[in-house]
């Protein structure tokens, strides 16, 4: 599994940390951005971790911002993206088992290192449940080519 990562300049520091995680951990990513020092617009960040998803160049996409919520927002512009705002472990789990969420956004000014890397740990590690959550996940995809903006 390969992993898109990409922060604005509030997540910075997070963006690193987990960085710093995946290569002790072994685990694939690419980084997006941004650099250190950079004051960035966040949604920029979201459609490069997005596109990413979406092509189908990486696995899933890790997003930071202040608080996750705009990596969230733009991310979900992009058709197939299911990007959850996480902040405990129990709205990881529930964006992984319920969602079939393909994106964790995270707040680089509401959560510590500490504090997040159980929660990286969880999203790419939960299965998707499945069942009557594949029934409401494939609501969510009929709502996408109904209404999707183009």
């Amino acid at each position: 599994m390969k992993i898109a990562l990409a922060s604005d300049h509030a997540g910075y520091e997070l963006k690193s940390a987990i960085a710093l995680h995946f290569r002790k951990a072994g685990i694939p990513y690419e980084d997006f951005g941004c650099g250190p020092g950079e004051a960035v617009d966040y949604p920029d960040y979201a459609a490069k971790g997005a596109a990413a998803v979406q092509s189908g160049a990486c696995d899933r996409a890790i997003l930071i911002c202040g608080t996750g919520i705009g990596m969230a927002v733009a991310a979900n512009k992009f058709k197939g993206i299911r990007a959850t705002p996480c902040w405990d472990a129990y709205t990881v789990e529930m964006s992984r088992r319920h969602n079939d969420s393909n994106c964790l956004t995270l707040g680089g000014r509401t959560l510590s290192p500490g504090e997040a890397m159980p929660l990286v740990d969880a999203f790419l590690s939960l299965p998707f449940d499945g069942g009557r959550h594949a029934r409401r996940v494939d609501k969510i995809k009929q709502l996408e080519e109904l209404h999707f903006k183009s």
